[in-house]
């Protein structure tokens, strides 16, 4: 036995539902939508990290494998990036959601050629519909985030609700290889080789997508708390160009002001939302990245990727202003505001 195969995914499991306690706690106080979402992907979390470690310190078996591959390569990158949608439906950080749904779909070619290298490639006509189903939901989400914003993050909802539904069925009632679940030969942590193909081509609609609303909502988010350099200005008001035009100023303004928060950090008057939003944005990338690895057959660090996934997630949690507030040794006022009242040191 492993024993790094046991007991990282027993600190994940541990982690994500302590962070899923507290988050949880937030939407019963508050009853925010993105504290709820965010709840539920953090309890798919402690699920998948959690059928993780049991399979490795117990032996693996087809239900846990099902449950492994269902939370975790399914559900929880597509909640966590769903509750991000939530939390910035105001901003119009719906045409970004819309286009990472449709840029999931397009992910299902490349898992086809994947599929084909191994030998077992699903029915063309799946890729296919994949790729409409996920472009139908993008495009509807643009659409709805268009009209009216309020209404973009319910409808993204829905789709996701609906699509969980369904891949929960497909997984559930899945013919998988003997004996049952698959696990790299080397490092023996598990793989999804022995997932039917028309399972495997729709990971990107749901990972990929969420990866990248959780991604770059936390990088958006920063650039709103964070002092700005605005290099670039204005807008474009035709449909589509506007919102390219849009994405291209954060992208320039955001660089450009990089110096800016250097040295308001340094100083002490960077909002405590910059640090908290960077960190989430890094803890969702940093699974995505490993998982990604483990297509290659670079297995080694999956689940090493999930345990600091979700820690940096967790202290981008912590030190956000809210939570600070909140604890016992804190008197009042801003993480940035303490820190320039204690000066240098």
């Amino acid at each position: 036995m492993n024993v790094l195969n046991v007991l990282l995914p027993l600190l994940a499991c541990l982690v994500s539902l302590a962070f899923a306690a507290l988050v949880l706690e937030q939407w019963w106080r508050r009853r925010h939508s993105f504290q709820l979402v965010w709840g539920a992907g953090l309890t798919w979390y402690a699920v998948s990290s959690g059928a993780q470690f049991a399979g490795a310190a117990l032996g693996w078996n087809a239900d846990l494998y099902r449950a492994w591959y269902l939370f975790g390569a399914i559900y929880v990158a597509a909640y966590l990036g769903m509750g991000t949608v939530y939390l910035l439906s105001r901003t119009g950080f719906g045409y970004v959601a819309g286009v990472a749904i449709v840029a999931g779909g397009l992910f299902a070619p490349l898992s086809q050629l994947a599929l084909i290298e191994q030998g077992h490639p699903t029915a063309w006509s799946n890729v296919l519909l994949v790729i409409g189903i996920a472009a139908a939901a993008g495009l509807a989400v643009i659409a709805a985030t268009a009209w009216r914003r309020d209404l973009a993050a319910h409808l993204a909802m829905a789709v996701l609700g609906a699509a969980s539904l369904v891949v929960a069925g497909l997984v559930l009632t899945a013919t998988i290889a003997a004996p049952g679940y698959a696990l790299d030969p080397v490092t023996h942590a598990p793989v999804g080789t022995a997932v039917p193909g028309h399972l495997r081509i729709l990971t990107g609609p749901f990972n990929i997508a969420g990866a990248l609303c959780l991604v770059l909502g936390g990088l958006f988010s920063a650039y709103v708390y964070m002092p700005k350099r605005k290099v670039l200005r204005g807008g474009v008001r035709t449909p589509v160009l506007g919102q390219l035009h849009r994405a291209l100023v954060v992208t320039v303004n955001l660089v450009a002001s990089l110096p800016l928060a250097a040295r308001a950090l340094l100083t002490g008057r960077l909002s405590s939302r910059v640090p908290a939003t960077l960190l989430i944005a890094l803890g969702g990338f940093v699974p995505s990245l490993t998982s990604g690895l483990s297509r290659f057959g670079i297995t080694w660090a999956f689940a090493l990727g999930e345990l600091l996934g979700v820690l940096l997630i967790f202290a981008g949690f912590l030190v956000s202003e809210e939570v600070f507030r909140r604890l016992p040794f804190v008197v009042g006022g801003s993480w940035a505001a303490r820190r320039a009242a204690a000066g240098p040191g």
